[in-house]
């Protein structure tokens, strides 16, 4: 199923609880004992320390999730190499995260899984029983779940405002994809979706061009492996620097024009099955495989059209953060429907006392279409008649009142696919700029890994 696709892309690192447990757990501290490590230290980010029993911890779970996803185990010295990198770049992402003024902990994942839920056409249950069915274990996926919705916000504050799409670039790409831009006749192809999976030979940024061609031939005798016939996630999960790679380097799925540029041209005519030629990025150099494409179908006028019951509507939003606890948000949304509800002017409480960036304009959110708000929120705003109030209504950003103004039926099938076509192209371009960024973090940090003789002297990495 798509969930599964979409776990593999989403989680980070899951556990598999289950019988062994200790079994493996000893085998890890026999081979720490034996290792030249000093102090229960494995490694230290900045002021952070890693401790041997946290790395423990970690790589008995990995060992137990690559056996459920049947994925070929490395020997335990790569693995714990693997496991300590991981955690290693999680702990600079948290850091770099707290510089922010972001709290993971405030991250409702069970509110975001719900989300994932919903938009798979499942309930929170059956998410659950998708996750597990697929050897995982819930918390784990929850776990996973709150370090991708930290990055999305990271992403948000570091990079977004770097990108602009311009309307002649989403011309040209709808252009491309033999589309009219000005809504003619043209019918488009159902986007084609790629599964990939990729290994990842990182090089650092200050590398000169003797450590590139080490890396480089690396990458080379890697992509000879894999043609080789050589297990793919094996080689994945004991040799790439991808944050995916102890999932056996599994990228996920999604339409081929929404991966970067690079790995499109790479990729456009690769069979399932097949592997690229190497494609280096800022990131460093990247083995991609296809795992799986769908074949495009034609679209005929009636499937061209959308027609969709759009509302407009204002709201008035008083959002949790570290300052607002729920409780306290909760009162304020209700003291605001009490003076609503005596007559006074929505759109001036909105003004005055709205802590979304619709306030300046009375909280008018315009034309939302079906689905384009959270579910929460849009389940509450569709119960609503034209001119009705709503209740207060939580949602992940806090608490609302939702006002409906109009409805009408609209086709935005031309809208539609302008709007994807920003999506595909932000997509392409955020994920490098977001390497970049995480790949400056790494070099300003003080990593002193203990695991590794060449950055045991602490220098910066």
């Amino acid at each position: 199923m798509e969930v599964q696709k979409l776990t593999r892309s989403l989680v980070l690192a899951l556990a598999v609880s289950g019988v062994g447990y200790m079994q493996v757990a000893d085998a890890q501290d026999a081979s720490f004992e034996g290792s030249q490590v000093v102090d229960g230290i494995a490694a230290v980010v900045n002021t952070e320390v890693i401790t041997l029993r946290q790395l423990n911890g970690e790589v008995s779970e990995v060992i137990q999730n690559l056996q459920a996803q049947q994925i070929p185990q490395p020997d335990l010295d790569v693995l714990q190499r693997q496991v300590l990198q991981r955690l290693i770049d999680e702990r600079i992402l948290y850091q770099e995260a707290a510089l922010m003024g972001l709290n993971p902990q405030a991250i409702n994942v069970e509110e975001a899984a719900a989300l994932i839920a919903s938009r798979n056409n499942l309930s929170l249950e059956q998410l659950q029983h998708e996750v597990e069915r697929g050897g995982l274990n819930w918390s784990g996926y929850l776990k996973g779940l709150r370090q991708e919705v930290l990055m999305d916000q990271i992403r948000q504050r570091a990079i977004d405002h770097r990108i602009s799409i311009s309307d002649s670039e989403i011309d040209a790409f709808l252009k491309s994809q033999g589309i009219d831009p000005n809504g003619g006749q043209a019918m488009p192809a159902a986007a084609e979706m790629v599964e990939l999976a990729q290994i990842l030979v990182r090089v650092p940024p200050e590398a000169n061009r003797s450590t590139q061609a080490q890396l480089r031939q690396k990458a080379e005798d890697l992509l000879r492996q894999a043609r080789a016939g050589a297990d793919f996630s094996g080689l994945a999960a004991a040799q790439s620097d991808g944050p995916e790679a102890l999932q056996g380097g599994g990228l996920g799925a999604r339409p081929l024009e929404g991966w970067p540029d690079a790995f499109i041209v790479a990729v456009r005519d690769t069979n399932a099955g097949q592997i690229s030629d190497i494609v280096q990025s800022g990131a460093g150099f990247h083995i991609l495989k296809v795992l799986d494409r769908s074949q495009p179908r034609s679209q005929n006028q009636a499937e061209n059209e959308m027609l969709v019951t759009q509302t407009h509507a204002h709201h008035i939003l008083i959002k949790l953060d570290q300052i607002t606890s729920d409780e306290q948000a909760k009162a304020r949304i209700d003291q605001l429907a009490a003076r609503v509800n005596a007559g006074e002017s929505f759109e001036n409480l909105a003004r005055a006392y709205s802590d979304d960036a619709s306030a300046p304009q009375g909280g008018e959110l315009g034309w939302l279409n079906p689905g384009e708000t959270v579910p929460t929120f849009d389940e509450a705003m569709n119960s609503l008649a034209v001119g009705q109030v709503s209740e207060p209504v939580r949602s992940p950003f806090g608490w609302h009142l939702i006002r409906v103004d109009e409805r009408r039926e609209r086709n935005v099938g031309d809208e539609f696919r302008r709007m994807q076509a920003r999506q595909m192209l932000h997509q392409q371009r955020v994920e490098p700029a977001f390497d970049d960024w995480l790949s400056q973090a790494r070099s300003r940090a003080f990593i002193d890994n203990r695991l590794d003789s060449q950055t045991a002297s602490g220098l910066r990495r």
